[in-house]
């Protein structure tokens, strides 16, 4: 189930980044219509702490991401980076604190101009905001590049094509990293990553984190990934959170039936471990230009009633930091990872 609501954040004062009531919406054409991609969103990010933003394919996570980095700007509601609302800001005034706030794409060959060297690519947003002498720069790119794994002497003549997916998103992280940023959003940094390549970047992010003082926000939809990395984790379903919370408590006793379902999908590290009796979610995630009324995950749930058609849950204590938005909250349901 998934609702709205603001009783997960915490003090405005102690976060470095704080959402609320954040709605996205995009018109189809001329036809009146709207996707309706994020709606009434509400989260919060103190210093040095990574949030895990997870929920399948369609749920609006990337799209969250962009609009904290006002990429585009959000249709309404608030995003707060030290006080200061972003969504008020525009032209000058916003190019200003862009340096804050960088983002890690999904596809990292994409992302990376393919005509211009590894080392131009990095050391180019120290040459917009003209940071340094032209000697300081390349010596920090070759720091930079050797922090992430990547050899800047090799790296000089090279362009991304050249190079591996793992090592395509080193390269992104480092650019990333040039203008010391406060937040980094990473929009599923390693879903285009074979699994061994996926654990060195996971690794590489929490060093990164560690050395320079990072605050993170890590979309993906894998939840074993997102545990490991995050010191919070949000649940995300059409649009809407379901849950909220600490991700110790939230994986071991998951209070919403569709973080549940999303646990019980992960398979066991055991080879021989006993297949169990998992069948997954019936029907499609419906469509976001006309979500159902009520609780948006009411038309998969299996303990869906007629008050879930007819009012919308709120985020909801259930426990010290785990919050969930549902009107018929699991008790007690153990998932072993």
């Amino acid at each position: 189930m998934a609702g709205s609501g603001t009783a997960h954040l915490r003090d405005t004062s102690a976060s470095l980044l704080r959402a609320e009531n954040i709605v996205v919406e995009f018109p189809i054409g001329s036809t009146g219509l709207k996707v309706h991609a994020v709606s009434d969103v509400s989260l919060d990010i103190l210093p040095g702490e990574t949030l895990g933003l997870v929920g399948e394919s369609g749920s609006g996570k990337s799209t969250t991401g962009r609009a904290l980095m006002q990429m585009p700007s959000p249709t309404s509601g608030s995003v707060l980076l030290e006080q200061q609302d972003l969504t008020t800001l525009s032209g000058t005034d916003l190019r200003e604190i862009r340096p804050q706030m960088q983002m890690i794409f999904q596809d990292p060959i994409s992302s990376l101009n393919p005509r211009r060297k590894v080392t131009d690519i990095v050391a180019e947003p120290l040459r917009i905001w003209k940071r340094g002498t032209t000697a300081e720069q390349a010596a920090l790119v070759d720091k930079t590049l050797e922090s992430v794994g990547i050899d800047p002497e090799g790296a000089r003549t090279r362009r991304p094509s050249e190079f591996s997916g793992g090592q395509c998103q080193r390269i992104c992280i480092a650019r990333s990293l040039m203008l010391e940023p406060k937040l980094l959003i990473c929009d599923e940094p390693v879903s285009a990553l074979d699994v061994s390549v996926q654990a060195q970047i996971l690794n590489l992010l929490q060093d990164m984190k560690e050395r320079y003082g990072l605050t993170m926000l890590f979309i993906a939809h894998d939840l074993a990934v997102v545990k490991n990395v995050s010191d919070r984790v949000a649940v995300m379903y059409l649009g809407k959170l379901c849950e909220v919370g600490n991700p110790d408590l939230l994986y071991s006793t998951p209070a919403h039936p569709y973080t549940k379902t999303l646990l019980d999908s992960i398979p066991p590290p055991d080879p021989d471990a006993p297949k169990g009796d998992f069948a997954g979610l019936s029907g499609e995630i419906p469509s976001p230009v006309s979500p159902p009324s009520g609780c948006r995950f009411r038309t998969r749930c299996p303990n869906a009633q007629e008050l879930c058609a007819q009012v919308e849950p709120v985020m909801t204590a259930v426990g010290e930091d785990h919050y969930v938005a549902c009107h018929f909250p699991l008790e007690g349901t153990a998932v072993s990872l």
